[in-house]
């Protein structure tokens, strides 16, 4: 525990920190979960959770929550599913 007061709010201060990230993480892997599993069964809805999520992923690297290229990484392997499924439902 610390001992001074500047190390005591500094505590404090990473508590709030810590719920709000953790709020935000958990979010994000609700929404991507969800996105995938519409793009699993090859939902309507798929488009419109594609882009809730990329810009979930995006607010939260804005935060940096999310490392830049960890943000990349997440967004580039959504787009590949996507249209993995969706491209070839076109032809």
């Amino acid at each position: 525990m610390p001992n001074l007061p500047s190390a005591k709010k500094e505590l404090r201060k990473n508590v709030v920190r810590n719920a709000k990230n953790s709020k935000v993480k958990n979010e994000l892997k609700k929404l991507l979960k969800k996105t995938d599993k519409a793009i699993a069964v090859k939902d309507e809805k798929a488009k419109e959770l594609l882009r809730a999520s990329l810009k979930a992923i995006d607010k939260a690297a804005k935060k940096r929550i999310l490392k830049p290229n960890t943000r990349d990484r997440k967004k580039s392997r959504l787009h590949a599913r996507f249209n993995k499924v969706f491209s070839s439902k076109a032809k």
